[in-house]
């Protein structure tokens, strides 16, 4: 290449990339993403953003841009998770990265991560927004730190449990709650944490404690109902955690229940993919160890917790309805056997 040829390239490359960005490559790039957002889930995080406006009066554009947020970094989040656990079905369909292959998966994964950041500063307010002297719990200026310190948070806990899984190593009850709060949480804060720095109302309440003490409760339920639901079995394939080696909340009370008996631990070693096993280790944990009545008695615990909680705040009657409909009833789960999830945001 001649110095006149080198010269006339280096003028034709524009100094900014993305306005030379085809859309049709970014149709492309996106098309995993556009997979798994194309069925959704259970939308329990926008839910639960709306039922958390009734307290904090967040503006509806910015609203808007808080769930689109949110929603983003969570399905990128689950197209990660679904490799890492190599996982074969996500909402009733084989999971995004069975279908594209994992690398494409993991690059568009990583690209919605920074599309996030970048949807994120629609909310930076200009010149500061004028309101420099409002004290709030969460400020507006700390926007890109609470989202990166709660990711981080999120990887903790992931990272956690995939060592537990790849170790054989069963953790404590206490190790396993701190361990979701981080994993399962930190989705829940992002989302509560972005509203409390644009609430118009409340704004020195702090509704960190009841998100986590919200999140704790819909993993553990999200373990039991893999392991006792109907409709988690369709959705996500019967007992997935146990052919994921997994350490969910009824397995480790199962484990520690009885440290003399290897069965479950043998079981999540073979990470069996045909029912006999899983239907063996199930009836274990529901008649030898007990482990799915003290799950229940937890989860119990938990919702009476987030329900107290709601009433000194003042009351909110859409985050009880999703409370109710997350309810799960005991009197099911005596019949033994499967339930079913009901009606589930």
């Amino acid at each position: 290449m001649s110095s006149s040829q080198r010269f006339s390239l280096l003028n034709s490359l524009p100094s900014t990339l993305e306005s030379q960005w085809p859309q049709a490559n970014e149709s492309l790039i996106l098309e995993p993403f556009t997979y798994i957002t194309s069925k959704p889930g259970e939308e329990i995080r926008t839910l639960l953003i709306e039922a958390f406006n009734i307290w904090l009066a967040v503006p509806n554009d910015q609203l808007k841009v808080i769930d689109r947020v949110v929603q983003m970094l969570h399905n990128a989040s689950l197209m990660l998770d679904d490799i890492e656990d190599d996982a074969q079905l996500r909402r009733g369909q084989p999971v995004t990265h069975k279908i594209y292959g994992i690398p494409q998966t993991i690059n568009t994964a990583n690209y919605i991560y920074f599309s996030a950041y970048k949807e994120l500063s629609k909310l930076r307010r200009p010149g500061g927004g004028g309101d420099e002297n409002v004290v709030r719990v969460i400020g507006a200026s700390d926007l890109d730190m609470v989202v990166t310190g709660e990711l981080l948070n999120l990887h903790r806990g992931q990272g956690l449990e995939i060592l537990w899984r790849d170790l054989l190593q069963c953790p404590t009850e206490e190790e396993y709650i701190s361990m979701v709060n981080n994993k399962t949480g930190s989705g829940f804060r992002i989302a509560v944490k972005l509203m409390m720095a644009h609430a118009t109302k409340n704004l020195d309440i702090d509704l960190v404690p009841l998100v986590n003490i919200f999140g704790v409760y819909v993993q553990i339920r999200d373990d039991y109902m893999n392991l006792q639901s109907t409709e988690h079995s369709d959705n996500k394939g019967f007992a997935e955690d146990l052919t994921e080696g997994k350490f969910s909340f009824p397995i480790v009370h199962g484990v520690r229940a009885d440290e003399q008996n290897r069965v479950i631990m043998n079981v999540l070693q073979k990470r069996p993919t045909t029912p006999t096993l899983k239907h063996h280790t199930v009836d274990y944990l529901r008649t030898q160890t007990k482990s799915f009545d003290y799950t229940l008695a937890v989860m119990s615990s938990l919702e009476r917790q987030v329900r107290e909680e709601i009433v000194r705040l003042g009351g909110n009657t859409q985050l009880e309805k999703i409370l109710d409909a997350l309810h799960v009833d005991h009197d099911l789960h005596d019949l033994g056997g499967f339930v079913d999830e009901g009606v589930v945001p």
